[in-house]
């Protein structure tokens, strides 16, 4: 006799199997659009400053240096004693006139949120170490733009063989908000494709699956305008609580195969990292730089007793194997096996991609 199993079991087995399904076709399907297009609206801005650094160890601008002079003169004379004028402050070296700088993120920020303040000396001072950045206004970087934030805060050097830049973490308050926008007064949302997949093919490529997600017998909702941009109208039942529906359609799968990919490469020239998310394409391109010499077209030659191949040379193919295609991970080995410096192995990279050969989009930190 047979024993019907549990309907608990029965309903869990069903719950294992649709989320197995839905792993599959996330993994058959590619990357989410949220992964190649940004909303307009929904940008990084910038914030910036002049201040100063006080409660350095002698490693400060100087007295000699007026432009620093002036601004502490000022501040001394509205607190303590508004006779003191600039020349009395000679012999300071403790204080360096900087210049700030602080990313508002793309999510935007609300009143009382706190941001990372990027500070770098203008002048004469030597090092920036363990000075605090004294009290100053932040505005947008516009002319007569309000105050959005102020900032202060102890200096955190990141890199000691630059100590004239620094950090002061959480080192802005913000004053208002900022908010981000993600559709216009007609209930438009714009989206921008990233810079690798600006073509008219994946423009109307994703505007063909945005409408069959999202109104597969309704009415159009997408449409491509050139080989960068995608307007969406958001349907009357999404203009009061428009969240859900632009999740779903920043969480629509795009085929691998219609797009470049979400790739990216991340460089902090400071401290020479290079990240590379995806699988970064390269096209056919000869690089020559300080005497070595790359080439992405050329299968390696292999090596003869006439012409062995030297450990310490100076040209190497990248595409080994004459696949096509050449990935930016196969210029990183050969930059491994050419003993290539991390401030060189960047400049090539940063010059490969402005000369559009570089398939994934380039971002500098």
């Amino acid at each position: 006799m047979k024993h019907n199993a549990h309907p608990e079991s029965r309903t869990l087995a069903r719950w294992i199997v649709a989320i197995l399904l839905t792993m599959l076709v996330a993994q058959a399907h590619g990357v989410q659009l949220q992964d190649i297009v940004r909303i307009k609206g929904s940008e990084t801005s910038k914030l910036v400053g002049m201040g100063l650094v006080v409660g350095l160890d002698g490693t400060g601008d100087g007295g000699k240096y007026m432009p620093a002079m002036r601004p502490l003169a000022q501040i001394v004379g509205k607190l303590i004693d508004e006779s003191i004028v600039a020349g009395e402050l000679r012999d300071g070296k403790n204080v360096a006139l900087v210049a700030l700088s602080a990313e508002i993120p793309s999510t935007g920020v609300r009143e009382g949120d706190k941001i990372d303040v990027y500070v770098s000396s203008i002048g004469p001072a030597s090092s920036l170490k363990g000075g605090r950045l004294f009290l100053i206004p932040m505005t947008g970087p516009l002319p007569n733009s309000p105050v959005f934030a102020f900032a202060e805060g102890a200096i955190t050097i990141e890199d000691d063989n630059i100590q004239t830049n620094g950090v002061v973490h959480r080192g802005a308050q913000l004053t208002r908000d900022v908010m981000s926008r993600f559709m216009d007064d007609r209930g438009i949302m714009h989206l921008i494709l990233d810079q690798p997949n600006a073509s008219w093919s994946v423009a109307n490529y994703v505007a063909s699956n945005i409408n069959g997600v999202m109104s597969p017998d309704g009415p159009v909702l997408a449409r491509a305008i050139d080989q960068k941009n995608v307007l969406v109208k958001l349907p009357d039942y999404a203009l009061k609580d428009p969240a859900s529906f632009i999740s779903q359609v920043l969480q629509i799968y795009v085929h691998p195969d219609q797009i470049t990919s979400g790739a990216r490469v991340v460089i902090n020239e400071q401290t020479g990292t290079i990240v590379v998310t995806g699988d970064v394409e390269i096209s056919p391109v000869i690089i020559s730089h300080k005497g070595l010499t790359i080439t992405t077209i050329t299968p390696a030659r292999v090596p003869t007793p006439e012409e062995p191949m030297a450990e310490d040379r100076t040209f190497i193919a990248v595409d080994p194997q004459n696949r096509g295609g050449t990935k930016l991970g196969d210029l990183l080995e050969a930059f491994n096996q050419l003993k290539v410096d991390a401030h060189d192995r960047i400049e090539i990279i940063k010059t490969i991609a402005k000369s559009g050969k570089l398939h994934a989009t380039l971002i500098i930190e």
